[in-house]
């Protein structure tokens, strides 16, 4: 029997470990509890000496030393300030307009918003809540199927782990040992890439659905001109416009990959900023403007946000800030811009800050359980068991990277991203760089396939957000005057199922496609330091000295 424990303590104490997460308890209570008492019958069984533990201080002042893990709370401080600010809730309402007449608009204003919360609060349940209470109502007023409603919403609110700045990557590259401003430029087109595909989906249901997904009515719409126009082409013209602008200043430099795209896309806000503020110039001077109200309206709604997410992200990509400072720089401009927008109060910073030490503390102590519960793996050879388990796989990278997708996926039923991060993250990545994969681009591969946690039925967090704020009875509508049916549990779980798949096929185009993600390395040089032979030529020996 001694023997027997001996030879299997690795798979014993990670297979305890699921049991005791299946049983409920804490995760990180789980962790360090299994790591303490297989590190008592290690020492006992003679697997390692008692002295082997002393390292377990030095890992847990190690997790508090960490400078990288500030950027959490600051990014969380920042979606936090953002959301509680009315940004959301002007976000969805100016972009429901401009998409309102189109069939299916309002599911590509969800998407829209989402991506932007995305990249502004990096907090899952602050997007899903925010476009829950916002547009599902709407969408309930206006025909749309409730599992298409629901699905999108719940799908869309899940950017936020995808795109940067995302709680999860600075989590991820801190595992992997890897930068954080590389994990956040190798993420940020995938990340996009899942927000088109979510919106190709809004398309083909809307195409050959149209009642699933109907455009506004025309009493609907507002910001018209005096003549009953939208102005839809003052708004098409400025954007064209500020997107040359950018193009234009960017083309003259030598950046590419993300952090061109980013750059641009700043440069372009800023010539938007710059017309808005001219035109509301001439009209409270001459009584005079040129830009529609429609699109007066969306610059002024979406440029702060914007202006803030490329400075925060602009500054990280180009290497100008560490992703600690970026997020500073993020906290500090979300308080100025819910200051310009007079909603800045004493309550509301208070809440924030109570919702970013809540967050942070639960990162934290799941970290710290982690490495003690680590540290014992290693010592009874864990390491050496996995990497035995995967590398034999068949099929070489492919084989090892379609089993742990399969596995994460399978595991995303029953865990969350962070505990995902924290446990599986650092008994993968070893066996990933062994085999010769990049580390941010196997990263941000699993970071893609983990988003699927928050949408499995019927243990998904966003679902649980979304069914929090969806109607659970009957209600009378505030403009309709009808009376509304509720949106039920089963429609909210099957509304999330094709989104799911579409996951899923993001996780296969990231695998297919590497490119996506392996940008990050720019146009430096890609010669491999361990291909580099040094040949020194030996010097010619000085002629003799003839001293006759």
């Amino acid at each position: 029997m001694t023997a027997f424990l001996i030879q299997n303590m690795a798979p014993i104490m990670f297979g305890s470990l699921v049991v005791f997460l299946l049983l409920g308890y804490p995760v990180a209570f789980s962790l360090a509890a299994n790591g303490l008492l297989f590190g008592l019958v290690g020492i006992e069984l003679g697997l390692f000496r008692a002295d082997f533990l002393q390292a377990m201080p030095e890992r847990v002042f190690g997790v508090m030393n960490n400078e990288t893990l500030l950027a959490v709370p600051f990014f969380t401080f920042m979606g936090l300030v953002l959301e509680r600010s009315g940004m959301a809730e002007d976000l969805l309402d100016t972009i429901g307009q401009l998409f309102g007449r189109i069939r299916g608009g309002l599911g590509y204003a969800v998407v829209f918003v989402g991506a932007l919360l995305a990249a502004t609060t990096g907090v899952v349940a602050a997007s899903v809540i925010s476009m829950g209470l916002i547009s599902l109502p709407i969408m309930m007023r206006y025909g749309y199927d409730r599992r298409v409603a629901s699905g999108v919403i719940a799908a869309s609110g899940t950017l936020a782990q995808i795109i940067p700045p995302s709680l999860v990557l600075i989590i991820m590259a801190d595992q992997l040992g890897r930068s954080v401003g590389d994990m956040y430029e190798g993420a940020f087109l995938p990340g996009l890439m899942l927000a088109g595909l979510y919106a190709l989906y809004i398309f083909v249901v809307s195409t050959f659905f149209p009642s699933a997904a109907p455009g506004l009515p025309p009493e609907a719409i507002g910001f018209k001109e005096e003549n009953g126009r939208r102005g839809m082409t003052s708004l098409a013209i400025l954007t064209l416009a500020s997107a040359a602008f950018g193009y234009v200043v960017m083309s003259r430099s030598s950046t590419r990959g993300a952090d061109f795209v980013v750059l641009t896309m700043f440069f372009a806000v800023v010539f938007a900023f710059a017309v808005a503020i001219v035109n509301a110039a001439t009209a409270r001077l001459f009584g005079f403007r040129f830009l529609s109200k429609i699109a007066q309206q969306a610059t002024v709604v979406m440029v702060p946000p914007l202006f803030l997410i490329f400075l925060v992200l602009g500054t990280i990509f180009i290497g100008l800030a560490t992703p600690t400072e970026g997020g500073a720089m993020g906290a500090v401009g979300a308080m100025a811009l819910a200051l310009f927008k007079r909603r800045l109060t004493f309550d509301l910073v208070r809440q924030a800050v109570r919702a970013t030490a809540k967050l942070s503390a639960f990162a934290v102590f799941i970290l710290i359980g982690a490495r003690v519960f680590s540290l014992t793996f290693y010592g009874v050879s864990g390491h050496v068991w996995v990497e035995h388990l995967l590398t034999s796989l068949p099929g070489g990278e492919v084989g090892f990277l379609v089993f742990v997708n399969l596995l994460v996926f399978v595991l995303a039923f029953f865990l969350d991203y962070f505990e995902l991060a924290f446990i599986i993250i650092p008994l993968l990545a070893p066996v990933a760089d062994k085999l010769g994969i990049d580390l941010i681009w196997f990263g941000v591969i699993l970071a893609v396939n983990m988003q699927t946690s928050f949408m499995h039925p019927p243990f998904g967090f966003a679902l649980f957000f979304l069914r929090s704020v969806a109607p659970k009875f009957p209600y009378r509508d505030r403009v309709t005057g009808l009376e509304t049916a509720p949106i039920t549990t089963g429609q909210i779980y099957w509304g999330a199922v094709p989104f799911v798949i579409i996951q899923l096929i993001g996780v296969a185009l990231v695998i297919l496609f590497p490119q996506l993600v392996m940008h990050y390395k720019g146009t430096g040089a890609t010669v491999d330091p361990k291909t580099i032979e040094l040949k020194i030529d030996q010097p010619e020996a000085p002629p003799a000295l003839d001293l006759r």
